[in-house]
């Protein structure tokens, strides 16, 4: 029995026929971070500007995260009472994951007080003035260390006193005494005073939250 070469030819429906292959999509895995130098105190402005950038701009598949590395902290007020904070561990600085190509350079150097990328300063080939500062990528090994820092680090009590302050103290055997600041110990949340006992100026060691700064 002979076939034909319409019969042998296995006839493939059209819906099984391979689709054109679109390109490949930026790869998030390939991304780096980068260092993103911002005005004074405009940390998070610049991280909620930036994200409503990505959106609007559309490039949220090659610029994929914005971060502030921060520390909890205990901040001590006046009143001896505490209040949770977070402290940022680069103040002026941003932390971005991105492909770094033209359009993504531009909607990251363009958002409301950002200043620049931390990287090399390519000199002007001639003229004057400064050059063209190329952003670098953090080393994976730098970007373990500071997620892992803020990650880690336990809180540390905040406390706007330094030696030669002038405190009273709240609480305690020594309630209604008043003293000056010798020694600040952040790590322990005490701190050392003298203070007028029996008309002798005795170093006492205090909690934080036992004493005032004297405004």
């Amino acid at each position: 029995m002979t076939f034909t070469s319409d019969e042998f030819d296995p006839v493939v429906p059209e819906e099984e026929l391979e689709a054109p292959q679109e390109a490949a999509a930026p790869s998030r895995a390939s991304s780096r971070w980068y260092a993103v130098q911002v005005a004074s105190g405009c940390e998070k402005r610049v991280k909620l500007n930036l994200e409503q950038r990505i959106k609007t701009l559309d490039v949220a598949n090659r610029v994929f995260q914005i971060e502030i590395p921060q520390t909890p902290s205990v901040k001590l007020r006046k009143d001896g009472s505490r209040q949770n904070i977070d402290e940022k561990v680069f103040p002026g600085y941003v932390l971005v994951r991105m492909l770094m190509d033209d359009e993504t350079w531009q909607v990251v150097k363009n958002t409301p007080h950002v200043i620049n990328f931390v990287g090399a300063e390519q000199r002007r080939r001639y003229g004057r003035g400064r050059g063209h500062v190329k952003p670098m990528p953090l080393s994976h090994t730098e970007v373990e260390r500071i997620f892992k820092h803020a990650q880690e680090q336990k809180p540390v009590v905040k406390v706007d006193m330094a030696p030669g302050d002038k405190i009273l103290v709240l609480s305690g055997p020594f309630k209604d005494f008043e003293g000056e600041v010798i020694e600040v110990s952040p790590e322990r949340s005490k701190l050392k005073a003298l203070l007028s006992i029996f008309g002798r100026d005795t170093p006492v060691e205090l909690e934080f939250n036992q004493v005032q700064k004297e405004s």
